[in-house]
């Protein structure tokens, strides 16, 4: 003989309910008649868990688990009240529902057994089975915000700008009439000789051109640098660099420099109207006559060094190469140079990293300085000079602008409205350096939109990122976001950052109740009914809507069973001594 049957189904699998009532609810009646029965709905877990997932995991002939098939809590009470029995949900996996099952069973069974003579007196106290709390599913994860590698290698990097020397302002004029194009801001980040040679005074001792200058940097003006107070570190310390004073420069009659008793290596130096190598176009560029000793192969490989930072060793002539950069005083090329031939090669390393991070710096100063800028962005609140070298170099929308046929492809000034001065400067710096890097003045929202605008998806996900740290901050500090996270996600929808509207979306669903009781309005007209992100919130809500009803159901339920638990002591009074008063 049975002394409880324990009746279970799937939550995810509306047949085995269908049969509870149809096939086995009759059976047990049929041989227990007096047999007490607990219905219990198994796998609750599957109710909130990721289907998609639960399934790949699944044999694979099994039945896919659909969302239709969930059964909700309601299903379950009404079945256990249409035949007279507790109902209780449990989950292996959630670790809930399993010690009600066994105690409130036990509890069944021994409540039956006070028909018996025995246990009439024993089992008075015995409480029939309890009701069971709603279970709450854990409160989601937000998501993670992935932010892309940098790409390992780009069409136009520094190495195929050097190859093809796109927007150059300054040419080599080699003996035999050989003509190397190259960039200045390239050249003067990556050594200091450089850096002193494109800042020599103007012809016939004029001032220098101040850095805040918007005008076009073409030498128009006759001058061959700006910004020549910035300062930038060398190649051999961490002193600031000095401008040239001009001392041993030689000026003659036509315009250009004498640059014999300046520097070894370099002859002369002007301005000349010089056809562009690749878009044909006439410009002026600073014209460098270079000494016989400078020959063209090694001297490519010098200066191919200062755009990329990185030595063929694989070159027969290291030696002329290391010539060159003696006689250019590129003082790091020359150590890796000897390193290769002493074979220590793995020297390098540090000699190269060493360079990247003293270049990061000093182009960082030429982008705050405006040194050897090119172009001018004018934007709502101002203008921000740049170097378009360095922007075709880390961004292929500047890149199709700049090479194309288009109109800013040779002017000095292009006109970029919709943004500030602020977001222009991030989107600078990050394709200067690599690096995002926030003020206390960026906006997240306006960078997102110039991000989106510009097709940089790696810089996208850092200033999402950036916008969730600081959301995440403010609700740190107790600071309402509730609002700002709406107009987020209205904008991050509408300008592609997909992350940033997905933590949105996360946050509204955690925080449903209190975001529609405080904005109605701004969920509503944000968020139709029919719209996409209404059905999100829908299946997505925490808590979800099923335990807000269960939840209901048990206070109701509880509130009832003690109402009538007080009516039965009411009826059941102990004896009294008849001179005994109730207070």
């Amino acid at each position: 003989r049975s002394d409880v049957v324990v009746l279970c189904f799937s939550l995810a699998n509306p047949n085995s309910l269908r049969h509870v009532k149809t096939m086995w609810y009759p059976e047990i009646k049929h041989f227990c008649p007096r047999t007490p029965i607990v219905l219990v709905g198994c796998q609750l877990d599957l109710r909130y868990a990721d289907l998609e997932a639960v399934n790949r995991a699944r044999r694979p002939l099994a039945k896919p688990i659909k969302p239709t098939d969930i059964l909700p809590p309601e299903r379950g009470h009404e079945v256990a009240k249409e035949l007279g029995v507790p109902y209780y949900e449990t989950s292996v996996v959630a670790q809930f529902g399993i010690k009600d099952v066994f105690d409130n069973a036990i509890r069944a069974a021994l409540i039956s057994r006070r028909h018996l003579q025995f246990w009439k007196s024993h089992l008075k106290k015995m409480q029939r089975p309890l009701l069971q709390a709603p279970f709450l599913p854990p409160k989601p994860p937000p998501p993670v915000i992935q932010v892309p590698d940098p790409p390992t290698s780009r069409s136009w990097g520094p190495a195929a700008l050097f190859c093809t020397p796109l927007c150059a302002d300054v040419v080599f004029q080699l003996q035999g009439g050989q003509r190397v194009f190259a960039h200045r801001v390239y050249l003067a980040t990556s050594c200091s000789k450089f850096y002193d040679l494109f800042t020599l005074e103007g012809p016939r001792g004029g001032s220098k051109e101040p850095a805040a200058r918007t005008k076009s940097l073409d030498g128009e003006q006759g001058v061959l640098a700006e910004g020549v107070h910035t300062p930038l570190r060398t190649s051999q310390s961490d002193d600031t660099l000095r401008p040239a004073a001009g001392d041993n420069v030689m000026h003659s009659d036509n315009g250009s420099r004498d640059l014999s008793a300046w520097g070894r290596g370099f002859l002369s130096m002007c301005w000349e109207l010089v056809a562009d190598p690749v878009a044909g176009r006439e410009k002026r560029m600073v014209v460098v006559c270079m000494d016989w000793r400078v020959q063209a192969e090694p001297f490519r490989a010098v200066l191919e060094y200062l755009y990329t930072g990185r030595l063929d060793q694989t070159r027969g002539d290291l030696m002329q190469v290391a010539t060159i950069a003696e006689l250019l005083e590129v003082f790091d090329l020359r150590m890796m140079v000897a390193n290769v031939l002493n074979k220590e090669s793995f020297m390098n390393q540090e000699i190269t990293k060493a360079f990247h991070v003293r270049r990061a710096n000093r182009i960082k100063e030429c982008l705050g300085k405006g040194v050897f800028a090119d172009v001018v962005f004018r934007v709502d609140d101002g203008a921000v000079p740049a170097h378009k070298p360095l922007l075709i170099a880390g961004c292929d929308w500047m890149m199709a602008m700049f090479r194309g046929a288009f109109r800013e492809s040779y002017a000095a000034e292009v006109s970029l409205p919709g943004t500030n001065c602020a977001c222009l400067r991030a989107v600078l710096d990050f394709l200067y350096t690599g690096v995002f890097t926030p003020t206390p003045d960026l906006d997240a929202m306006e960078l997102l939109i110039l991000t989106n605008r510009l097709c940089l998806p790696r810089l996208q996900a850092l200033t999402e990122q950036y916008a969730v740290d600081e959301l995440l901050r403010a609700f740190m500090q107790r600071v309402e976001i509730d609002e700002q996270v709406i107009i987020y996600l209205e904008m991050t929808q509408f300008h592609n950052a997909r992350q940033l509207a997905a933590w949105c979306l996360h946050y509204i669903c955690t925080n449903y109740n209190s975001v529609c009781r405080r904005f109605p309005r701004e969920m509503k007209r944000r968020c139709p009914v029919l719209s996409e992100n209404q059905a999100h919130f829908e299946r997505h809500r925490w808590p979800p809507v099923w335990y807000l009803k269960e939840e209901d159901l048990y206070l109701r339920s509880k509130k009832e069973r003690e109402r009538e638990e007080q009516l039965q002591r009411k009826q059941h009074t102990r004896s009294k001594w008849c001179f005994w008063r109730p207070s």
